[in-house]
C-alpha cells in the first residue's frame, strides 16, 4: 500500500491494495448553445466491466478545487481499487463554468444536474476518447457521489424532489452524499430560505441505495440547526440505508475536496483516510465487487477505529 506516514487508526479499516492507474483530463464533451463539458477520467489500468463513479463537486471557496481538478486524492483512491471516476467541471465553476450572465447562475443547480445525465448519456463517447479505457466500463454499474452543493446535485439525481419535480435517474444504482445540504426552507434562516430556495428538497423520494457521510463538527451556517442537519437525508429517504458520522471533523471532512486547500478547516489525515475506505467499502457492496465489503468497514469501525466515527443503519 502507498506509505502515508500520517494514517494510524484508519489502517484497522480493511481496503484493497491500491493499483496503477491511468487518467484523461481534459475530455470535452460538445453541447449545443454553450461551452463544452470538460471532465477528468481516472481509472485501473487494468481490468474489464470496472464500475463507474461520477463524483459531483461542490462550491467553495478555492477557484480550482471546484472542477475536475478538485478533489483528486478521493477519485484517485477509488480508482486505484477498481472504479472508474469520472469528474465533470460544473457550470457552477469558476474556472470552467459558465457565465456569471448565464441563465441559472451562479448556482446553476438545474445544469449540473443536466452534466451529471450528460455524462451517462455519452459514457460511450467518453470511453472513445480514453483508448486505454474504452470498452472497459460497465454502463449497468454507476454510481454517484457529491460534496456538499454537489451532494445536492446528486440528491435529486437519487431521487429527491424539489417542490413536486422529480429528477431521478435509475440508471444511477447507488449514491454517496457527503456533507449535503439538509431541508430547505423553514429549517434555514430567513436569509437563506430566500437565496436558496432550491434546497427545499423533499428527501421522502430518494429510493436509489445511499450512504449518508457527516462531519460531527459541521456548522451549517444556513440554518439554526446544528451538524445533524446534514444527516437529514438518511432520516427522510428511503433509500438512506446508512449514516457515517466522522468524529473531529466539519464540512471539509479533514480534507476531502483538497489537500490543504481552502475547503480544509481541520487537516484530519485519520479521519479522512477513514472517508476513503469507508466510502470504498460502501461502493464494492453497493456496485456488487464484494458483498462483504461494508460489513467488514463497519466492523472495524465499530472497533477498533471506533474513535474516528460511528455508522448507523436502518
Amino acid at each position: 500500500m502507498t506509505t502515508n506516514n500520517l494514517i494510524d487508526t484508519a489502517r484497522r479499516i480493511p481496503t484493497p491494495e491500491g493499483a496503477l492507474t491511468i487518467a484523461y483530463s481534459p475530455i470535452r464533451l460538445e453541447i449545443d448553445g454553450r461551452p463544452p463539458l470538460e471532465l477528468r477520467l481516472t481509472a485501473p489500468a487494468e481490468g474489464d466491466r470496472l464500475p463507474v463513479v461520477i463524483l459531483s463537486h461542490g462550491l467553495g471557496p478555492s477557484f480550482y478545487v471546484p472542477s475536475k481538478d478538485g478533489y483528486a486524492h478521493l477519485a484517485q483512491f477509488w480508482a486505484e481499487r477498481g472504479f472508474a471516476v469520472i469528474q465533470p467541471t460544473h457550470a457552477s465553476s469558476r474556472v470552467g463554468g459558465l457565465s456569471e450572465d448565464a441563465e441559472g447562475a451562479p448556482f446553476f443547480w438545474r445544469e449540473r444536474v443536466a452534466e451529471i445525465r450528460t455524462v451517462i448519456d455519452r459514457l460511450s463517447e467518453i470511453e472513445a476518447r480514453a483508448p486505454a479505457v474504452s470498452g472497459r466500463l460497465d454502463h449497468d454499474r454507476i454510481a454517484a457521489a457529491g460534496h456538499s452543493f454537489g451532494g445536492h446535485t446528486v440528491s435529486l439525481l437519487l431521487g429527491a424532489r424539489l417542490h413536486g419535480e422529480t429528477f431521478r435517474d435509475p440508471r444511477i444504482k447507488a449514491g454517496i452524499l457527503l456533507t449535503t445540504p439538509g431541508r430547505g426552507g423553514k429549517d434555514l434562516t430567513e436569509e437563506n430560505a430566500a437565496r436558496f430556495p432550491f434546497f427545499d428538497l423533499d428527501f421522502a423520494h430518494l429510493t436509489t441505495p445511499s450512504l449518508v457521510v457527516c462531519g460531527a463538527d459541521d456548522n451549517p451556517h444556513f440554518t439554526p440547526r446544528g451538524p445533524d442537519w446534514h444527516a437529514d437525508a438518511y432520516h427522510d429517504a428511503v433509500g438512506g440505508h446508512a449514516l457515517l458520522t466522522l468524529h473531529g471533523v466539519g464540512h471539509g471532512l479533514g480534507g476531502i475536496a483538497g489537500l490543504d486547500a481552502k475547503e480544509t478547516e481541520v487537516e484530519a489525515p485519520d479521519a479522512l483516510e477513514a472517508t476513503k475506505r469507508m466510502t470504498l467499502a460502501w461502493l464494492r457492496t453497493a456496485l456488487g465487487d464484494d458483498a462483504n465489503a461494508w460489513v467488514s468497514a463497519c466492523t472495524a469501525l465499530k472497533a477498533p477505529a471506533s474513535s474516528l466515527g460511528t455508522v448507523v443503519e436502518k
